[in-house]
């Protein structure tokens, strides 16, 4: 007799659950052998999709066109960068009525074309993972301050990079502290912020090699990556996408990130 959770399961493999739902499942195909199976067979598929499927970059001229159709400049530095600024103000014209459902469509498009392929599935999984544990353990921050000359000092000390620190508050985004994790086999320095009830974790590394910037939901969390002065960032929070792309924004115009 099948399993009545194979959908829930299948929704747990398409990352379409938020973070109880997704605990729940987790917990259930541990004792579910259909189930353990069935996620099985989507991973094996998300492997082969990523390790054998190629990758066509979008010819400028039509990354141009899209752009234009969302209303972002074609010539604008902060999506030619890595940035999200662009993506974030979308021409008002072509989101107005009908046209509003397409437009979306083309944003996430214009998502893969422009800015590359997402964190790939293990790195995901373990940044959602450091930052679950920080949540509910003691370890949210190593150097717990608001002030950055505090905590950007510690970082030098501490960590492979100094990533860019500040303190957002007037626009939303306190600054908690600090800390060093471990992510994907890399010693990662992590900035802390706080949105209303929300925490938000902003990973950076000095290379991270294949991976591109991007965007993703992983177990109920969104991540949100790009590049700057050589380093690389993954924000995450269970907060929606607009305010990891003003973090991202605000972290991007703060001063340079040195090593």
């Amino acid at each position: 007799m099948s399993c009545t959770k194979l959908l829930t399961t299948q929704a747990y493999i398409d990352d379409e659950l938020d973070a109880a739902a997704a605990l729940a499942a987790e917990r259930h195909i541990e004792t579910c052998a259909e189930c353990a199976a069935l996620r099985a067979e989507g991973l094996a598929i998300r492997k082969a999709l990523r390790e054998q499927a190629s990758y066509h970059r979008a010819p400028e001229k039509l990354r141009a066109a899209v752009r234009q159709k969302i209303g972002d400049p074609v010539s604008s530095p902060s999506v030619a960068k890595g940035g999200f600024g662009a993506l974030a103000k979308p021409g008002r014209s072509f989101f107005a009525g009908a046209g509003f459902g397409a437009a979306l469509a083309l944003a996430a498009s214009l998502l893969i074309f422009v800015l590359g392929a997402p964190v790939r599935d293990e790195m995901a999984n373990d940044v959602v993972a450091a930052h679950i544990r920080s949540l509910i353990g003691t370890h949210l921050v190593d150097v717990a301050s608001n002030d950055h000359h505090t905590v950007k000092p510690w970082f030098a000390g501490h960590s492979d990079v100094s990533p860019p620190v500040g303190d957002f508050a007037k626009a939303g985004f306190t600054l908690v502290g600090g800390r060093v994790d471990y992510v994907d086999g890399r010693r990662a320095a992590v900035t802390v912020y706080r949105h209303g009830a929300h925490v938000m974790n902003v990973f950076a590394w000095k290379d991270l090699g294949d991976v591109k910037p991007g965007t993703r939901l992983r177990n109920g969390y969104r991540l949100l990556s790009w590049e700057k002065h050589g380093l690389f960032f993954c924000a995450v929070s269970d907060t929606g996408q607009s305010e990891l792309v003003r973090l991202s924004q605000l972290i991007q115009s703060s001063d340079r990130a040195t090593e």
